[in-house]
């Protein structure tokens, strides 16, 4: 008799438990984001014995970026490779930077969406005090979906992406008549966003450096900043650029990807140590990833994505925001020119460059080039032989070939190699990642 309760007892809890999983996740996913409940041949969840751990803390900021994060998550494509990602919404990129030297262990995180170069410059001990926390950069995240809005009260300079010819000698008459220099803004310093705005402004032959004042502002303070006049201009992910136009606030003058088209963006990664201690459990997190980015990158999930995040327990923004920011509707510059072009929206998976989710070393480079140009970081990152140095410590590109060998990503879209060969930018320069330096010299503006 206690042998038969036993027995019933253990069915009851897997039964138990199989509901749970089923009501709070929906069914397990096909490997084209559709619901298993409504394919032919549902793929159960998998198991997670084989993991070395069965759980992970990551770090977000609630911009487009997060995106697949957040659709792993909450459509259970993490789940369904036996991990549980505990993701955890962050009040600011200096903010996810503490906690990610605090680790989990320490009540903070292992990881999560990072802006370039953070984690090669946190694993130096750049930008955390001099500690060094040793980090691996393990996908590319999205492609394009960021922008430079201006404020209203700067419509008559009618910036658009390329200044030279939109607006020769605007900044210099702005700072004549205002008494003071053009205040651009960005949400961390020496990372992706103010990289756009350093690259939009030195392109139009604006010195970053002497014609504007560049200044530290995170992301929520954004609107208030334009209505007050703290800003003229704005250097940030989607929804935020998308909210200032539809607003009325201000007008979108530039978005990253007229800038430089499939662009590198913002990537995931963790810790070293937490990958080096478990190498199956950072192939399952991948494996999520890949998956929450293929359905991302679906026209008809569109919307459905966009409810997701628009709701208080992620983003928190407004449903139509978060919809035209996703399909690629934009608002562009001061006359506000109506404009739909998914191809020129966030990608987070195909492009006309290839994956974006695979973590090309040639494209996590290209930020610490940037950072010599500037001189953002003396005495960590002065040469390319050492930014190429620290960018092959932190950047790894097996473990993402393994996990879409196992989630069934075609050979033909699996990249072989580090590079993705030579890029251009709007305004004709290139970057051949195999000569950085020929690079760095054909700049004209630099520090």
């Amino acid at each position: 008799m206690a042998k038969r309760r036993r027995v019933l007892a253990l069915f009851s809890g897997t039964l138990i438990s199989g509901l749970v999983l089923s009501g709070c996740l929906g069914n397990p996913p096909n490997r084209d984001g559709t619901s298993a409940g409504s394919a032919s041949t549902p793929i159960p969840v998998a198991s997670n014995a084989n993991l070395e751990v069965k759980t992970i803390s990551l770090g977000y900021i609630p911009i487009l970026e997060a995106a697949p994060l957040v659709i792993g998550v909450h459509k259970g494509f993490f789940a369904r490779h036996g991990l549980e990602v505990n993701l955890s919404k962050q009040s600011s990129w200096g903010s996810a930077r503490d906690n990610l030297v605090l680790g989990a262990a320490g009540g903070g995180i292992d990881g999560g969406q990072w802006q370039l170069p953070m984690p090669q410059m946190i694993s130096e001990g750049a930008i955390t005090n001099g500690k060094k926390v040793p980090m691996v950069i393990l996908a590319m995240l999205m492609s394009q979906g960021n922008g430079i809005a201006a404020s209203n009260t700067v419509k008559d300079g009618n910036l658009t992406v390329d200044l030279k010819t939109s607006s020769p000698g605007f900044f210099d008459k702005f700072s004549q008549k205002q008494g003071r220099k053009f205040k651009a803004a960005y949400t961390f310093p020496k990372a992706n966003q103010e990289i756009w705005i350093r690259y939009w402004l030195a392109a139009g032959g604006v010195n970053p450096d002497q014609a504007v004042e560049l200044l530290k502002v995170p992301a929520p303070e954004t609107l208030q900043g334009m209505r007050n006049g703290t800003m003229e201009a704005f250097s940030t992910g989607d929804p935020w650029p998308t909210r200032i136009a539809k607003d009325d606030i201000g007008f979108l003058a530039a978005t990253t990807a007229q800038i430089w088209k499939s662009h590198p963006e913002e990537y995931l990664a963790v810790r070293s140590e937490w990958v080096d201690k478990h190498p199956k459990s950072a192939v399952a997190l991948l494996k999520g990833l890949i998956e929450a980015q293929i359905w991302l990158d679906k026209p008809e999930n569109k919307d459905e994505a966009a409810t997701i995040l628009s709701s208080r327990k992620w983003f928190n923004v407004p449903l139509p925001v978060l919809q035209a920011a996703l399909k690629g509707q934009y608002k562009l510059g001061a006359s506000g020119t109506p404009e739909t072009n998914p191809a020129m929206g966030p990608l987070y998976w195909n492009s006309d460059r290839g994956v974006i989710s695979y973590p090309y070393k040639s494209l996590t480079l290209w930020f610490l080039i940037e950072s010599i140009r500037w001189k953002f970081f003396p005495g960590t990152v002065e040469t390319v032989a050492q930014a190429k140095a620290i960018n092959d410590k932190v950047t790894r590109e097996d473990l993402w070939r393994q996990a879409a060998e196992e989630v069934g990503v075609p050979a033909k879209d699996i990249p072989t190699g580090s590079s993705r060969g030579k890029e251009t930018f709007f305004d004709g320069v290139v970057y051949d990642p195999e000569n950085p330096q020929a690079y760095l010299n054909s700049l004209k503006i630099k520090k």
